[in-house]
C-alpha cells in the first residue's frame, strides 16, 4: 500500500471518473485503476462500481473518503514541515487553476515539474480564478494560476506569465459577422453573452465600455469560457473570448480594438512556502 493509491482514490471520488483523475494527476488511466484495484484488494472492499462512462462509489468508498483526506491533510502538513526544514522537494502541494490555463497553458509545465521532483505530490484544485485569488489569501492554495486581477491586493505576489488577447466574436450568421469597421457603439445593439460580472475577464470587458458611456446588453452570463463559446456559435449573441479558444464555429468580428488579460500565478508571501512550491515558481519564471 502505498500514498499514490489513496491519491488516485480521493481524485476519483471528487471526478466521478478514472480518466479525469488521471489527467489531474498526470499518468495513465490503467495507472489510477490500478491503484484503485490495489486499495480494493488491501481492505478487502468494493470501492466503484461502473456506471455509464463513469464509476459510481460504493458505501464503502463514501464511508473512507472522509479518513483518507483527514489523513493526507495530516500527512501534508508533515511532508511540508520536514521538507522546509530540510530545504527538501517532496510532499504535497496544493495549486489551483482556472479551467482555461490548466487545460491550455499549464500541462506541459506540471508534466515537466512532476518529471523532474518525483517526489512531490500535485493536488490541483480547477476553480475559477477570483476563487483561486481568495483561496490562496486565505491560505488553501500554496499557488495559483489564474487570470491576474485588474487591482491585485497588497499581501500577495504576483508574476504575469502569459499575454492573453481577448477578441469579440459571434456566429459565422449573426447579423454583426459580416459587418465592417465595428465600434463599441453598433455592439451594444445586440445582446452578449460575458462572462459573471464578478470575473476579472468581464470586468476588464465592461471597464472598456463604461469609459465610453455605454453598457451592453447581458442576455446571460456563465463562468466557464467554453460554455460561453458554444453558446455564441449557435447564435445566442456576441461574446469576448481569449483568441486561442476561436474554432471555425466562430467569427472574429471586425473591430478595430484590442484588449489583453493578463495570464500568471500568485502566492502568499507571508506564509511558509515548501521547497516544492518556490521550486515550480522558480521554473514557471524561466520557462512561462
Amino acid at each position: 500500500m502505498n500514498l499514490a493509491a489513496f491519491e488516485a482514490f480521493v481524485k476519483v471520488m471528487e471526478t466521478g471518473s478514472i480518466s479525469m483523475a488521471a489527467d489531474l494527476l498526470f499518468i495513465t488511466q490503467p495507472a489510477v485503476t490500478k491503484r484503485i484495484h490495489s486499495l480494493e484488494e488491501y481492505f478487502g472492499v468494493k470501492l466503484f462500481e461502473s456506471a455509464g462512462r463513469g464509476v459510481q462509489a460504493t458505501h464503502a468508498a463514501h464511508s473512507l473518503l472522509p479518513k483518507v483526506k483527514n489523513w493526507l491533510n495530516e500527512l501534508g502538513d508533515i511532508h511540508h514541515t520536514l521538507s522546509h526544514e530540510q530545504g527538501q522537494v517532496q510532499g504535497k502541494l496544493k495549486i489551483g487553476t482556472s479551467h482555461h490555463i490548466g487545460l491550455h497553458h499549464l500541462p506541459n509545465h506540471l508534466r515537466n515539474y512532476v518529471q523532474a521532483f518525483p517526489e512531490v505530490t500535485l493536488d490541483v484544485h480547477f476553480v475559477d480564478s477570483e476563487q483561486a485569488h481568495e483561496k490562496v489569501l486565505a491560505g488553501d492554495l500554496e499557488l495559483a494560476f489564474l487570470t491576474l486581477p485588474p487591482q491585485g491586493d497588497a499581501r500577495l505576489s504576483y508574476v504575469n506569465i502569459w499575454d492573453d488577447p481577448l477578441v469579440f466574436v459571434a456566429a459565422s450568421f449573426h447579423p454583426l459577422a459580416n459587418q465592417k469597421n465595428l465600434q463599441l457603439e453598433d455592439l451594444i445593439r445586440y445582446p452578449s453573452l460575458l462572462p459573471a460580472a464578478q470575473t476579472y475577464t468581464s470586468q476588464i470587458t465592461l471597464a472598456e465600455f463604461e469609459k465610453r458611456g455605454l453598457k451592453p446588453k447581458v442576455s446571460m452570463s456563465n463562468n466557464p469560457l467554453e460554455s460561453i463559446r458554444m453558446l455564441a456559435s449557435i447564435g445566442l449573441g456576441w461574446s469576448v473570448l481569449p483568441k486561442t479558444l476561436i474554432n471555425q464555429d466562430l467569427q472574429q468580428l471586425d473591430i478595430n480594438f484590442e484588449m489583453h488579460r493578463q495570464l500568471g500565478m500568485v502566492w502568499h508571501p507571508g506564509r511558509s512556502q515548501s521547497k516544492a512550491v518556490l521550486e515550480l515558481i522558480e521554473m514557471m519564471k524561466i520557462k512561462g
